[in-house]
């Protein structure tokens, strides 16, 4: 972990000087009668790219979370791991207690000045972003500590604003898990879209943080909702709450974003594997409809997943829907000699060579005669043309 934290870092500084853009807004909030510090973060292309739509990461303790935070970012995105992202880091410094103070005497309810700063990031900050920036419907929060228990409170609205919430190294109220049953979480499988909420524990963390933390993940444990994503993390390797943020942010990552990467090995086994070829082209279209949905990210189908599900095609039901699945690919990718591909297996399949030699020569076609692969693409003309 520790070589990886050091690959964000020099990751970071390496493009710092070319690629990204911060912009620093002093923000006079009406909520807080205060100037609040806003840092945004704005990813590689963006002033290029008069399209596209990026998720947008609210990160509380910018001080010493948010730079942490865009180094995970740039190297996700860089890795295709995960979105381009706006990243707005909010400052808080000496106001960080009172903008996320609880009252325990109350049932652990955020104080009036707590309630105050959420009404500033719903009101004033969000609003002011999402109007001059080009953000998509795909929105994080992050604190760590305190800052962590605060932003379990926007759970409690009817329709939550955010869709990730990841607690770093929390300091939950003593009625956390209270609380959270009476924002009744069910509310949210009726409501189309997905949630993730990462939460980590550590042996850095106090045995009180630590019992509080176990009496949440048993409630959220008995919880049965599909489009709420839970993901409990034991640190066991951090000594102390400062490497946990560093492990934490990119782990949450893994997660939050799973959806967006490629197909690995472990999707393919749990959620494909046993598809019948329809419900497999199926699964590929509904992956990347829903990254679009919720990341503005309109990749079309990484070529990489079309290859992962092509035993599946080819080898069951007796390769029938060869066709539907080289015409999908011609269509998304009219360029590729894969749609060709394919369509040539297809025909080649049911004796009709004529065809099936008019769609591989039009997929070598397609070919860069330098691309390694072309010679093995030819072969299929070759046999096509003896069988003919």
């Amino acid at each position: 972990m520790k070589k990886f934290l050091l690959l964000i870092l020099l990751f970071t500084f390496s493009i710092a000087a070319f690629s990204q853009k911060i912009v620093i807004k002093k923000y006079e909030s009406e909520d807080l009668q205060d100037i609040r510090t806003l840092k945004i973060y704005l990813p590689s292309g963006y002033d290029q790219d008069t399209i596209t739509n990026y998720p947008l990461a609210i990160v509380l303790d910018s001080e010493y979370l948010f730079d942490l935070y865009v180094g995970n970012s740039q190297l996700f995105s860089y890795t295709d791991k995960a979105p381009k992202q706006i990243v707005v880091g909010i400052e808080m410094g000496e106001t960080r207690l009172r903008d996320a103070a609880f009252d325990e005497t109350r049932n652990s309810e955020l104080t009036p000045d707590a309630n105050r700063f959420m009404n500033f990031i719903k009101n004033e900050a969000l609003p002011y972003i999402e109007g001059n920036y080009k953000t998509s419907p795909f929105l994080s929060i992050v604190g760590n500590g305190i800052t962590a228990n605060f932003l379990t409170h926007f759970l409690r609205d009817e329709t939550p604003l955010f869709n990730a919430y990841i607690c770093l190294n929390p300091t939950f109220s003593p009625d956390i898990s209270l609380q959270m049953e009476s924002y009744d979480l069910k509310k949210l499988s009726s409501i189309d879209n997905t949630y993730y909420f990462y939460f980590n524990d550590g042996k850095f963390i106090t045995d009180e943080k630590q019992k509080r933390i176990g009496l949440l993940k048993s409630y959220l444990n008995s919880l049965s909702i599909k489009n709420f994503n839970i993901k409990y993390d034991y640190i066991t390797d951090s000594p102390s709450n400062v490497s946990a943020i560093g492990e934490g942010i990119p782990r949450a990552f893994d997660k939050i974003f799973e959806i967006y990467s490629g197909i690995n090995k472990e999707e393919f086994e749990t959620k494909i594997k046993n598809l019948s070829p329809l419900d497999a082209i199926s699964y590929l279209e509904n992956k990347y409809i829903e990254i679009d949905y919720l990341f503005g990210s309109n990749l079309g189908i990484r070529e990489i997943d079309i290859i992962a599900i092509e035993d599946i095609i080819i080898e069951k039901e007796n390769g029938d829907h060869l066709k539907t699945y080289g015409e999908m690919i011609l269509n998304l990718y009219p360029f590729s000699p894969l749609g060709h591909y394919y369509l040539g297996r297809y025909y080649e399949a049911g004796k009709d060579y004529s065809k099936a030699l008019r769609e591989y020569r039009l997929g070598y076609g397609k070919m860069d005669p330098a691309d390694p692969n072309a010679d093995k693409f030819y072969r299929n003309v070759q046999r096509m043309l003896r069988k003919g």
